[in-house]
């Protein structure tokens, strides 16, 4: 039986695309099921998640909840889910433990979008300080490990943990180095992450609350969605 992989709206849901582009990229047979953020909240999402959040996995009667943990489950059973290499694996997984955790300015200031185009009142001292760490880790990866991707030459799971961020700093357009734009492109390239955002642009649901808190901070300078129905 194929894995079913549950998630919510493109647009909006950057802990759905982390396993979701992920077993993508690296071909792990899944079966997507997309279910919608409600208005007023999210039990709905109880019905296949023990914790009513997205993303849940469940393969052959096996649940696993929670991004990071749907990883691992899935480095059990796959190749190329982390680095071959010891140091890199490790290295890895810190800098995805350190997302998973972390970034909380990033996080709260600039919520994903895929399909809007914005730009910040302004960057605070405590954005500036996650962009900063940002660029820092990112740049020690690719010059740590020397290839296209954060641990090297290959895509893998920490790649994916910051799939989201690269949306993000296209929606906001974030100044970080060269280099790590360079990075930002690469992932954005991606032929997963093209599919996610062509299909997040084709979304007909709206959130009254992300909708909202993205507006918070930011001015709307282009909505590539399609009408809301």
């Amino acid at each position: 039986m194929t894995a079913r992989l549950y998630i919510a709206n493109r647009n909006y849901s950057s802990w759905s695309l982390r396993p979701w582009l992920l077993m993508t990229e690296l071909g792990i047979p899944f079966e997507e099921v997309l279910v919608p953020f409600e208005q007023s909240n999210h039990a709905n999402f109880s019905a296949f998640a023990p914790n009513a959040k997205v993303p849940c996995l469940h393969d052959a009667g096996t649940v696993v909840w929670d991004s990071l943990a749907i990883i691992e489950y899935l480095a059990e059973l796959y190749a190329g889910v982390w680095p071959t290499d010891r140091v890199a694996r490790a290295w890895a997984r810190s800098a995805s433990a350190e997302m998973h955790s972390g970034f909380g300015a990033l996080r709260t200031q600039c919520s994903m979008n895929c399909g809007l185009r914005l730009q910040l009142h302004g960057i605070d001292a405590a954005l500036q300080a996650d962009l900063q760490r940002l660029d820092e880790l990112w740049q020690d990866g690719l010059r740590r490990f020397g290839g296209l991707f954060l641990a090297g030459s290959a895509f893998s799971a920490v790649d994916a943990y910051f799939a989201p961020v690269a949306f993000r700093i296209q929606t906001y357009n974030l100044p970080l180095s060269a280099e790590s734009l360079a990075y930002t492109g690469r992932i954005l390239a991606l032929k997963g992450m093209q599919v996610w955002h062509s299909a997040a642009l084709l979304e007909p649901w709206r959130e009254a609350g992300h909708e909202r808190d993205i507006l918070s901070g930011a001015e709307q300078l282009q909505d590539l969605r399609k009408p809301a129905d």
